[in-house]
């Protein structure tokens, strides 16, 4: 027996014109560091995203298929590139603007983008480049920035305002294919060559409809969120495509990230919600306890990336704003698991469900697998290295315009789920716990440390700003772990008055606290702001900390 429901694509496209006309009136705010911030009706996006299809269509060339760059902050620009490519058939490629130039030349050139749409105020990056990008036909600008940087450039220049200007506000966006290409985001390449993970408009739908359910982000026409996470980190968490669906309203930071202007604009639009990684917030926390704002509009926040230190989340909940936990990467689109505690619960039985990773939703299956490759029970005791599997999951990586699509046997397993590189737990209820990143546990003496157990008891003393653990060899036990710290402006505290607090308030046993300690003025961050832990032990192999053994 057959089904008789129609079989309608799902396609960006579909979402663009349902937020156009549905939720025409919601808004995209730019913060633009003046007075007062840029706005713009989701039916002037969908206008100008048209006008900008035809552009590029018309007068660029571009072709179903084709990747075309964008290096650009989060801005109501980026969300008209983020309609416009996809649903003319086109794939749109967002560059992470942080990482380093030969990185962005190798991106750039294994995707072979045609176009490259960017910021004014990020052309002193992009022109160095430009000589070394052969398939770059053409350079987009929008906004203020010293266009003269670009003379001499092969590739041909156009101002975004001047290309769109005049052009229909509609287009006949063609059916497509809904498992075609949409979108595509390269992982920050920590080991070996940056790796393409292509988004379908089949993921991106299903990615988008489940952003918008209560178990994971729950947002809708009466919310604003702030949206902190970068465009170009896997889509901005799915939020501009989850807002054309239900009309969430986004305010957007553009290059103003500081935590001072961040304080200033939740200030100013009252945001209901934002998203971003733990360093936002905690750069953000140590604003306004110095310099107080009003931050109780903005009751909830989607905190992921990397682990959200527990005394982090308590801090914010003083202030009466809550950070739910989250987990995800790349190449899961990236939404995994949210932390939303089960019902009927106080706050105290809450606790311990909302410093987990949270719970896999229904598109998502989770297995945990062992050292000899047997799959674990969720007992919420049982550790292995997480593995996943779903439609918005990806299931290879791109080649290259000639090349096909590759499957690392560290990266997939022989069923084809991904290996996530994550070490953790799960309870029968399917919530998750990280305990490390496989490539970060310290194995000491044949036991298992937890580096992020650590880093969180650390940060929970007062005197602390942030810390990073990390493996190190040791001629007795094979690897101890080497703390590094930060210390808040102004607060001091020595070492064994950090091994007792770890000891006596942290829960840590004896034998797994660090000898080895170093105060450091910032701890190394990723591209994505999550802890750069290479970096760490390479100064450590270096010899370029001041390191203390107790």
């Amino acid at each position: 027996m057959y089904s008789t429901m129609q079989d309608v694509p799902l396609t960006v496209s579909r979402i663009l014109e349902h937020g156009r006309r549905v939720h025409a009136t919601s808004t995209v705010t730019t913060w633009t560091g003046e007075p007062e911030p840029q706005r713009r009706t989701f039916a002037e996006i969908g206008d100008r995203a048209a006008q900008l299809a035809h552009a590029l269509h018309d007068e660029l060339g571009a072709e179903p298929g084709s990747a075309l760059a964008t290096l650009m902050w989060n801005n109501a620009e980026h969300v008209e590139a983020y309609f416009a490519i996809p649903a003319m058939g086109s794939v749109v490629h967002t560059l992470n603007l942080r990482l380093p130039a030969e990185q962005l030349t190798w991106i750039v050139n294994h995707a072979a983008d045609r176009v490259v749409l960017v910021n004014g105020s990020l052309l002193p990056l992009l022109a160095p480049l430009l000589p070394h990008l052969p398939t770059v036909e053409h350079v987009v600008v929008t906004g203020p920035g010293d266009r003269s940087l670009l003379d001499g450039a092969t590739a041909r220049v156009w101002d975004y305002e001047e290309l769109i200007a005049g052009r229909p506000t509609r287009y006949d966006w063609p059916e497509l294919d809904e498992r075609g290409a949409a979108a595509m985001c390269y992982t920050s390449g920590t080991t070996g060559d940056p790796k393409g993970v292509v988004y379908s408009h089949r993921s991106i739908y299903l990615h988008s409809m489940q952003v918008n359910m209560t178990e994971s982000m729950g947002l809708n026409d009466k919310d604003t969120s702030l949206v902190v996470v970068p465009q170009f980190h896997v889509l901005s968490w799915g939020l501009p495509h989850a807002a054309f669906m239900t009309g969430i309203n986004m305010l957007m930071p553009d290059r103003f990230l500081q935590p001072a202007p961040l304080a200033d604009m939740i200030e100013k639009v009252r945001p209901t919600h934002a998203a971003a990684v733990p360093t936002i917030w905690q750069g953000l926390l140590a604003e306004v306890l110095a310099r107080p704002r009003d931050l109780t509009s903005m009751a909830r926040v989607t905190i992921g990336g990397a682990a959200c230190p527990p005394s982090l989340m308590e801090a914010y909940d003083k202030l009466g704003v809550r950070l739910i936990h989250a987990w995800g990467m790349t190449e899961t689109s990236p939404l995994g698991t949210v932390a939303h505690p089960p019902a009927g619960l106080t706050a105290e039985e809450e606790w311990p469900y909302r410093v987990t990773q949270g719970r896999f939703p229904a598109s998502v299956e989770g297995r945990l697998v062992g050292p000899g490759g047997e799959i674990l029970p969720w007992d919420g005791e049982s550790a292995g290295e997480l593995e996943v599997r779903g439609n918005w999951i990806a299931a290879a990586y791109y080649g290259g315009v000639d090349g096909e699509p590759f499957r690392p046997d560290d990266k997939f397993s022989a069923d084809g789920w991904l290996k996530t590189g994550d070490v953790g737990i799960i309870s029968p209820d399917g919530f998750l716990t990280l305990t490390d990143r496989v490539k970060d546990v310290i194995k000491s003496g044949g036991e298992w440390i937890s580096s992020i157990d650590l880093e969180n008891a650390l940060m929970a003393h007062p005197a602390v700003a942030e810390a990073a653990v990390v493996a190190v060899p040791d001629e007795k036990w094979g690897e101890r772990p080497l703390a590094t710290v930060v210390l808040k402006e102004g607060a001091s505290a020595d070492y064994t008055e950090l091994r007792a607090f770890l000891l006596a308030e942290g829960g840590i046993a004896k034998w797994q606290l660090p000898e080895r300690w170093a105060i450091v003025p910032t701890v190394p961050k990723t591209t994505v702001g999550k802890f750069d832990k290479k970096v760490i032990r390479k100064q450590y192999a270096d010899g370029d900390l001041d390191v203390t053994q107790l």
